[in-house]
């Protein structure tokens, strides 16, 4: 007999494995299995895929639906010459973000070699993202932290830092943002054991209200909001707090959802995953979800979280591909398993999840 050699398809159940209909939130959720070749996935509460698109990419990294019902998606280009920046660039990189009608037909699209992580369609019918840039060697060697003698590696081309990018519907740049001119090297340190590679590694970037843009960096592990006319960093949240979360989103009370992915946690050795809600006047945590015993709930990278309607919160473990629905109160009411394994950038077998997101059925109305 031959015995599967990938861990947790052997020892764990995918698919749906928990659903209370009476407590889970109505409605569907959409994934796209990060290994995959570019489908795109709209499960039912009962776990049935109700919508499923093959895009022409691999995600880079994910998906969501527009008002509209199209589809929003960042595909992983691997042709473009992005890939010559620095090594773990392939992992996460994007390339080309589009937006599909419900036939997966190409209605729209932007490409940039370096746009990774995320983007956002914008209301004047663009995108804001994210992309990268070379920083200067002068200023690399005054930020602090990382692993020492990186910059001795071979393959080694000098540290990057982010630059949020927003384009109008033509993909004429309107604004742009770069993270070298406004983080502070006193403030901002690199995680010890990250490479010197990267100062920033942003994961997330959000168009808020009053013209401001909310960014996660998870190699400083800090998230913040920027006033987009001064380009100053209005509001942030740091390690003393954070450790290099994903998918910070503003909720309806003006407080912050995060994931807390708690990798090399300075205040906690066990690594182990949280989701909290920052009340932004504090910088308390007001709410927030653990396992017990807390080990049992962590994905070292990826990953996120977003409030429900009913109050419930949808989480993304990204790693093992678990997503799932907790009351308010931390109870599982509903929990589906990517199926779907694939080979990664690294050659592993994996079926990661970058983020999920979850929709009431009028916001889908090819589907009423």
């Amino acid at each position: 007999m031959t015995i599967d050699q990938q861990t947790r398809r052997r020892m764990a159940r995918t698919g749906l494995t928990a659903c209370d209909p009476e407590r889970a939130c109505p409605g569907y959720t959409l994934y796209a299995p990060m290994s995959g070749a570019g489908e795109v996935y709209l499960l039912d509460i009962n776990g049935e895929v109700a919508q499923r698109w093959q895009m022409p990419y691999p995600p880079g990294l994910y998906g969501y639906l527009l008002p509209n019902g199209n589809l929003f998606y960042g595909g992983k280009v691997r042709d473009d010459g992005g890939w010559e920046t620095f090594e773990a660039m392939k992992r996460f990189k994007g390339g080309i973000m589009l937006e599909a009608d419900w036939d997966g037909n190409i209605l729209w699209e932007h490409r940039d070699p370096v746009h990774h992580h995320d983007a956002r369609r914008t209301e004047s019918g663009g995108c804001l993202y994210m992309t990268v840039e070379r920083m200067d060697d002068a200023q690399a060697a005054t930020i602090r932290g990382g692993q020492p003698g990186t910059e001795s590696r071979e393959d080694y081309t000098g540290m990057w830092a982010d630059v949020l990018v927003e384009v109008d519907a033509n993909g004429n740049r309107v604004w742009e943002w770069h993270a070298a001119e406004h983080l502070d090297p006193e403030r901002h340190v690199v995680t010890f054991n990250d490479l010197r590679d990267e100062w920033s590694h942003g994961n997330t970037v959000v168009p808020l209200g009053n013209d401001r843009v909310m960014f996660s960096f998870r190699n400083i592990s800090t998230v913040g909001i920027i006033d987009k006319a001064s380009g100053d960093i209005v509001w942030q949240i740091g390690d003393e707090v954070l450790s290099q979360q994903h998918d910070p989103s503003m909720l309806d009370n003006g407080n912050v959802l995060i994931y807390d992915n708690g990798s090399h946690n300075r205040f906690n050795p066990l690594p182990a995953s949280r989701v909290i809600e920052v009340e932004t006047s504090t910088n308390e945590i007001v709410w927030q979800y653990r396992d017990n015993p807390p080990f049992n709930f962590f994905s070292a990278y990826i990953s996120g979280a977003r409030r429900l309607p009913n109050g419930n919160t949808l989480i993304t473990e990204g790693q093992p591909g678990r997503i799932f629905q907790v009351t308010p109160d931390g109870q599982v009411v509903w929990e589906y398993i990517n199926p779907h394994f694939g080979l990664n950038e690294l050659g592993f077998e994996v079926n990661s999840v970058f983020r999920s997101t979850h929709y009431l059925p009028e916001q889908v109305p090819q589907l009423r």
